[in-house]
């Protein structure tokens, strides 16, 4: 079973774009979608500095919209019908709707947008941020975070758990961390997957009432609880809940683990999830395609697997 993994924030870099738009399918479908989302993705894409693309408005949308793109020339063929599911980590979560048919690709793109501007609105409100920690005990981390009125935002699974909350508050826990955790701040603008993003739901609910999601075509796994959701309309539900309650990306790889992977393959920009993988899910073959050359190890690891083990219908559950 090969599992797709869309990436969430924090995972562009500057000029990551440029190899694509070498590409004349992939320029055109980025100037599209640019179109969609009232923003300059290529530019974003290409010339824009570090900070620029930091920016959640702007973060967001390019994320989701080189994923969109990835998948489309990944899944092209009928190479789809040989993919045991999808799943997306926190904004790649709308990625991961559009590549299992519940959103198509302007929906998404429309959504993301929304997203991204109610996110920074709701972060504008208190100074807050987030830190990845690394090691340690996960009880004794929780305890600390309720001492500090901090909360966990990410359970990334291999060791990792992000937490976010009051910039002071982070501090004390970077300074005095549980033992044997080490904790890094991020470069992040608030505190998200928290109560602080609570603002941002209503706007949230209200944009995505206007979608008309389908049910999925692939199996897709939410953040939620790694459960498999059948229901395009729940799925848009948890996607709106998403933006205040933490990302279980821990629960998504014990899924997969269960549901017997054989494949990870990680659209741009890739990296983030793959590494995740590594750690949580020893010993399967995961592919980062981060530049188009990556293509061809992506869709050898698909074509292998099906020679190994030809697609079977009717549920993956």
């Amino acid at each position: 079973m090969i599992v797709v993994v869309c990436p969430g924030q924090g995972s562009q870099t500057p000029g990551f774009l440029e190899p694509w738009l070498a590409e004349p399918d992939f320029a055109e479908g980025l100037r599209s979608l640019s179109d969609a989302a009232g923003i300059d993705l290529v530019a974003h894409g290409t010339t824009s500095d570090a900070d620029t693309i930091r920016d959640t408005t702007v973060a967001q949308p390019l994320i989701v919209a080189a994923g969109l793109l990835t998948l489309r020339a990944l899944l092209a063929g009928g190479r789809r019908e040989r993919i045991g599911g999808i799943a997306g980590h926190s904004v790649g979560e709308i990625t991961a709707a559009a590549g299992a048919g519940i959103l198509s690709d302007d929906d998404a793109i429309h959504f993301v947008r929304e997203r991204g501007a109610a996110m920074a609105q709701a972060a504008a409100h208190e100074s807050t941020g987030m830190s990845a920690v690394l090691g340690g005990g996960e009880a004794e981390l929780l305890a600390r975070l309720d001492e500090l009125g901090l909360e966990p935002a990410n359970y990334n699974g291999g060791g990792q758990l992000v937490v976010a909350g009051a910039l002071d508050a982070l501090a004390a826990l970077k300074d005095e961390p549980p033992a044997g955790a080490r904790v890094l701040p991020l470069q992040v603008a608030g505190a998200f997957h928290t109560r602080y993003m609570k603002p941002a739901v209503d706007r949230l609910a209200a944009v995505a009432s206007g979608l008309s999601p389908t049910d999925p075509t692939l199996p897709i796994w939410t953040n939620h609880d790694g459960g498999i959701v059948a229901s395009g309309e729940r799925f848009v539900d948890l996607l709106v809940g998403q933006v205040s309650s933490p990302v279980r990306w821990d629960l998504c790889m014990r899924s997969f683990a269960d549901g017997g992977v054989t494949g990870i393959i990680e659209v741009a920009p890739a990296g983030a999830l793959v590494g995740l993988a590594k750690r949580g899910l020893s010993g399967v073959p995961a592919v980062a395609i981060k530049t188009p050359d990556d293509l061809p190890a992506a869709l050898e690891l698909i074509d292998q697997q099906a020679e190994a083990a030809p697609p079977t219908t009717g549920s993956s559950e």
